[in-house]
């Protein structure tokens, strides 16, 4: 691999991603790689968006999301970027905590249910 670029295939190696993923990140302008001909080259830019962007997908954000917040940078500067992260993460952990609540509820109903069927068969 060559330190200050990544073709297309060494680019999906690198984040075990589908040629389709990386297409699809392309065509919703969420990456743009450098183009020569028919061959698609990402710079180290590309390569931290890359980071960026399937971080945020862990995260749970969705793609518009991603690519919304990525724009203010390229708009508004870091500053601006890292307050709308903080806002992002904050509504992001307020869901996920909510998610968590209510599958450790689920949890605990299906171990009574489970625990109470045992006990009925003895």
């Amino acid at each position: 691999m060559t330190q200050t670029r990544l073709n297309f295939k060494e680019m999906c190696a690198k984040f075990d991603v589908t040629p389709r993923t990386l297409r699809y990140y392309e065509y919703i302008e969420l990456l743009q790689p450098e183009k020569e001909g028919r061959s698609r080259f990402y710079t180290p830019r590309e390569v931290a968006r890359m980071v960026l962007i399937l971080r945020g997908r862990r995260f749970g954000f969705s793609l518009e999301e991603i690519r919304q917040w990525l724009l203010i940078y390229e708009e508004s500067g870091t500053q601006t970027q890292m307050k709308a992260w903080v806002e992002m993460a904050d509504r992001q952990l307020l869901a996920l905590r909510q998610q968590l609540q209510e599958l450790q509820e689920s949890v605990d109903d299906l171990q009574s249910l489970r625990d109470e069927t045992e006990k009925s068969l003895k």
